[in-house]
């Protein structure tokens, strides 16, 4: 039997509550994307063809300028065809090994871009399923999937173009004003002059764009998880009539984003309109003092086309790099976003060095003056210093009113949080020393609302076992007495079941659950309510199925209908996170405390009506 201790509460201070936007301040400069690199490790074949692809167009395109001072001077001023010919042939050898090296450039870039990408979307979806479900409590659904399809979307065409072009410009820069000092020193000291006024405004308002490329991302992901919320609820929403304020609030989110993109976009175009009006009057300058040169006899007309083309590579180049910055930023904030994801420790994790848990499994399960606060609500214990310990094989139940700690029970076992003071032991190891999956594989969980995943009955049933055949598969929907309304779907077992199971009632997805727990066959069987979806004839043959199922099986069941327990051997009722009585249905109906209420309550029994009430807890 079930050995009860109900110890005095002591107050514990609450958590803190973390959320991933807390965990790490916002950068401030493009280093955030430095992170990033890592991925790109195993693929530094790729990345070396595409630097020598990206060197040799930027080569080809600084050789333009060499080309046209040999056709300027050599091949017109001479008056000489052959002059002229060879220079232009050299302009088409130019324009072949540019063209191949830019198709080169974008392809491997392109290819990186994506394998890339699609490593940090795997990376970041791993981690996602790493974090323990405190996690969620703090961190909405709809912020996870924007950072998972949003931000990687930005993170791809930057890596994937706006990085190659980034460095492209770099290398036009740089090499642009070593030939411009070769062509002619005086022109390219005033042209070094005017690059301070394009980098000036580059420096003040790239923060500006960060800052606001983040709020931008951010009012996305409020959208994303706002439809999120709707579409799931979207019965409660039709049948509420809400459908116009959640239209009028939707609408709010999207000018609130296209307010955020709006004002992002207004200093990324003053930013770029400020470099290229900088640049190009540094350019005007330039050509002046240039010409009069040429007037004077000091340089050839040739050096002069050269160093304008020069100029206006560098000052192209300038304005290209300063718009693309605005999205080098953008990304900054996206892989900032992502960062916090994967930089996430999980709460819960394995042991660096796992205990094994006892082959066979036994199905022993105690619980130690057990505390245990949410992490959302910190203020108030879910569980005080409560309890327990079931012996194998063993059937107990947990009865009390709603927000008494019941389901806090099931979740502490499966280990989806960890108590803040006392221990919990499966088969006489603390779980906090065993691997999460090792203790978790032992054990099967019938929800209240059980989830249907958007697939047929077979993968739904054998979830999490990809090795049980189609024979146990349908075996286990036989005890569950879900195969006569599987067979009568279109397509039987393969019937495509909907997102969430929307195709099923609610007692057809109870079933589906249980035949799911079923297929397990687990050492420790947890019901939580998993009757409570069910018809008068559906819970009388399900009741049956898990009856079958409990047979020499540790069982914890929770469960509002009091009807359901009646042949349990222990009941708990568990009030405010404390075990206040124990014992048989008949024995707590004879003590006529909390239980006995519950019973009046539900079964109407007069001869419970007619005794009076004892000095209990409300429930």
């Amino acid at each position: 039997m079930a050995a009860i201790t109900d110890l005095k509460h002591k107050h514990m201070p609450g958590k803190k509550q973390n959320t991933i936007t807390e965990q790490r301040p916002p950068s401030r400069d493009l280093r955030v994307l430095v992170q990033l690199f890592a991925f790109m490790r195993p693929y530094r074949t790729a990345v070396l063809g595409a630097a020598v692809a990206l060197l040799i167009a930027a080569a080809a395109v600084l050789g333009f300028g060499i080309v046209l001072q040999r056709v300027v001077d050599y091949g017109l001023s001479s008056g000489s065809s052959t002059a002229l010919n060879q220079a232009l042939l050299l302009f088409l050898v130019v324009v072949t090994v540019m063209a191949a090296s830019v198709a080169a450039r974008v392809y491997l870039v392109t290819w990186i871009g994506e394998r890339v990408v699609a490593d940090i979307r795997k990376a970041v979806f791993a981690q996602v399923l790493r974090l323990e479900p405190a996690f969620f409590e703090v961190t909405r659904t709809g912020e996870v999937i924007s950072r998972l399809t949003t931000d990687t979307s930005l993170l791809q065409v930057v890596v994937g173009s706006t990085l190659a072009i980034a460095v492209r410009n770099a290398l036009l820069i740089s090499g642009g004003l070593v030939m411009l000092t070769i062509t002619s020193g005086k022109l390219a000291l005033l042209v070094l002059l005017g690059v301070p006024l394009a980098v000036i405004p580059l420096w003040l308002l790239g923060h500006r764009v960060r800052s606001l490329s983040r709020t931008s991302q951010d009012r996305i992901a409020d959208i994303g998880a706002f439809v999120d919320e709707v579409l799931y609820g979207i019965r409660t929403v039709q049948a509420f009539c809400h459908e116009r304020i959640d239209h009028l609030r939707y609408g709010e989110q999207v000018e609130a984003a296209f307010d955020a993109a709006i004002s992002r976009t207004r200093i990324s175009a003053l930013l770029t309109a400020m470099v290229m009006l900088l640049t190009f009057i540094a350019v005007s300058v330039v050509l002046w003092v240039g010409g009069h040169d040429v007037l004077a006899g000091r340089i050839s007309g040739g050096q002069l086309s050269a160093f304008v083309f020069y100029a206006l590579l560098v000052a192209g180049s300038v304005g290209a790099l300063s718009e693309v910055a605005g999205e080098l930023l953008r990304a900054a904030g996206a892989a900032e976003r992502l960062l916090e994801l994967l930089n996430t420790e999980p709460g819960i994790s394995p042991p660096a060095v796992p205990v094994a848990l006892p082959e066979p499994a036994r199905g022993e399960v105690q619980l130690d003056d057990v505390t245990f606060r949410y992490p959302s609500r910190p203020d108030r214990p879910a569980l005080s210093e409560l309890s327990l310990s079931l012996k194998a094989g063993e059937k107990v139940a947990l009865v009390g009113p709603s927000g008494a700690g019941k389901s806090t029970v099931l979740q502490l076992l499966l280990r989806f949080y960890d108590p803040d003071t006392g221990s919990i032991r499966f088969d006489g190891v603390d779980i906090r020393e065993v691997d999460p999956q090792q203790l978790r594989q032992r054990m099967a969980l019938v929800p209240q609302d059980p989830v249907i995943f958007g697939a047929d009955a077979w993968e739904n049933i054998r979830y999490g076992l990809a090795d049980v055949n189609d024979e146990d598969v349908r075996r286990a929907a036989d005890a569950a007495h879900a195969t006569e309304f599987l067979d009568q779907l279109p397509q039987g077992f393969n019937t495509f079941l909907g997102e969430r199971g929307i195709r099923l009632s609610g007692g057809q997805r109870q079933r589906i659950a249980i035949a799911r727990a079923i297929l397990r066959d687990p050492a420790v069987l947890l019901l939580d309510e998993a009757t409570s979806s069910l018809d008068a004839e559906s819970e009388r043959l399900v009741q049956d199925a898990l009856e079958q199922l409990m047979q020499a099986r540790t069982s914890l069941v929770i469960a509002h209908r009091l009807a359901t327990v009646r042949k349990v051997d222990m009941i708990l009722v568990i009030d405010n996170g404390r075990i206040v009585a124990s014992g048989r249905h008949d024995e707590l109906v004879e003590e006529n405390g909390l239980y006995a209420r519950l019973a009046a309550l539900q079964f109407h029994d007069a001869q419970l009506q007619e005794r009076p009430h004892g000095r209990d807890e409300e429930p």
